[in-house]
């Protein structure tokens, strides 16, 4: 049942001392190695001595993906380039690319972090994974793979994209898992069913899902689908990639590996931590990393914890699906909205599919949105009244959801672009 059964089922406070001695040597490895965080500790009068209990860590500043770009490329690196064994880096759309760096120390840790989340999602030795993640910078694939490697399961590292070839290799090679993001496994099944194959006559039983959020209602679409098991996954390259946590086959919640990443959740405006089953901002320091260790590093993504001994015996900490990011939520006439809220509404309408986009905009010179949202039969474009009914449905789940009014736009089956990687849900059309 477990990979490492030692580590997780340790008892509370055998964790918890494990984190203390952890986060005390770690506090001396950055003040020694990294100039950077040498100032900022100086600057708030932290040392490892002064961390006394775990609460302590209240004294150490946050880390932010800010501090990564402006000490492009190595500032935050802890050991020379010669012990470096392997670089990823975020696209670095907006700015200089978040760049990470890994020694042999931290890929065997990352590969274990990963084994461990695939066995608890209930991956074996026997199954056939087949990767869907684009391979390069982009850690997804890479981690998943090691880890399942290691495992011993087979692995067939296709990337992302060619659609009609993943399909024909999961029938001829006869994959038992697939690695993707949630909308890149629905539109494989899309695209299965007009090529002729139904999905759930594949092999498929396990999905490993991960890079962008996947609401409950999306999980329920996807299993539908394929006739799988689907699973989530966290994780983001500054931390290591995926294997920061997963789901068991409970699904209660995502295990964070506590003996590796110590984490927090903290009120992202005010940077106070919260009360034990709170939900905000969750903040992560990595325990064993070697490379590029971070010293509570704020992810943006807004989840709680759940301490509670899991059905599954392991005792880590549980992280809830993010909700969402905070800087991704969006802020329209003084109500907080996230993506997910929208999604969870339009995924329980039969009408449409889960394809949609949030057009941000400005009228009158307030912010303010509608939604594109694909219907999943064309024709009904021709059926006025049943499509006027069907906007007014949708439009009054949301505002119970919401409590926002928005102008609903009902398209064309595929009018939304598709990508193997995350989907772009908001367009921003605000005057600046």
């Amino acid at each position: 049942m477990f990979w490492q059964k030692d580590a997780e089922t340790m008892e509370r406070g055998e964790i918890e001392k494990l984190q203390l001695y952890k986060l005390k040597k770690l506090v001396d490895y950055v003040y020694t190695n990294v100039p950077f965080y040498r100032e900022r500790l100086d600057k708030a009068g932290v040392t490892a001595d002064k961390i006394k209990t775990l609460s302590d860590i209240k004294y150490i500043p946050y880390t932010t993906k800010e501090d990564i770009r402006d000490t492009y490329p190595y500032g935050l690196f802890a050991q020379p380039m010669k012990n470096i064994v392997r670089i990823h880096a975020s696209s670095g759309t907006t700015g200089n690319p978040t760049v990470v760096g890994y020694t042999k120390n931290d890929l065997k840790m990352w590969s274990d972090c990963v084994s461990r989340l695939v066995v608890a999602a209930g991956a074996t030795e026997e199954d056939i994974v087949q990767i869907c993640f684009g391979y390069g910078l982009f850690t997804g694939a890479l981690g998943l793979h090691y880890g399942l490697e290691q495992l011993g399961a087979t692995v067939i590292p296709i990337s992302s994209g060619n659609t009609e070839k993943q399909l024909k290799m999961m029938k001829d090679l006869g994959t038992t898992a697939l690695v993707s993001t949630p909308t890149y496994a629905m539109y494989i099944a899309e695209v299965a069913k007009e090529i002729g194959i139904d999905p759930r006559t594949l092999k498929v039983r396990l999905g490993l899902f991960g890079s962008e959020g996947c609401s409950l209602e999306m999980r329920s679409k996807i299993e539908e689908a394929w006739n799988l098991f689907a699973t989530d996954n966290y994780g983001m390259s500054e931390l290591c990639g995926p294997g920061v946590a997963g789901e068991c086959r409970y699904r209660n919640g995502m295990h964070i590996a506590e003996d590796h990443f110590l984490p927090e959740i903290i009120d992202s405006v005010s940077g106070d931590v919260k009360e034990r089953g709170e939900w905000g901002e969750l903040v992560v320091t990595t325990l064993s990393k070697e490379g590029i260790p971070l010293l509570r590093y704020r992810t943006k993504d807004v989840s709680c914890l759940n301490y509670d001994t899991c059905e599954c015996g392991r005792t880590h900490v549980r992280m809830e699906k993010p909700k969402g990011r905070s800087d991704d939520m969006i802020k329209i006439k003084g109500v907080n909205v996230f993506p997910t809220q929208i999604e969870s509404v339009l995924i329980s309408i039969p009408q449409v599919g889960p394809h949609y986009q949030i057009v941000l905009k400005t009228v009158n010179f307030m912010d303010d949105f509608e939604i594109n949202i694909e219907l999943i039969d064309g024709s009904l474009l021709t059926k006025y009244s049943e499509l006027e009914n069907l906007q007014k449905t949708i439009r009054h789940k949301l505002q119970t959801v919401l409590g926002l009014d928005a102008k609903i736009n009902l398209l064309e089956p595929k009018s939304i672009e598709r990508t193997a990687g995350k989907a772009k849900r908001i367009i921003d059309n605000r005057v600046k």
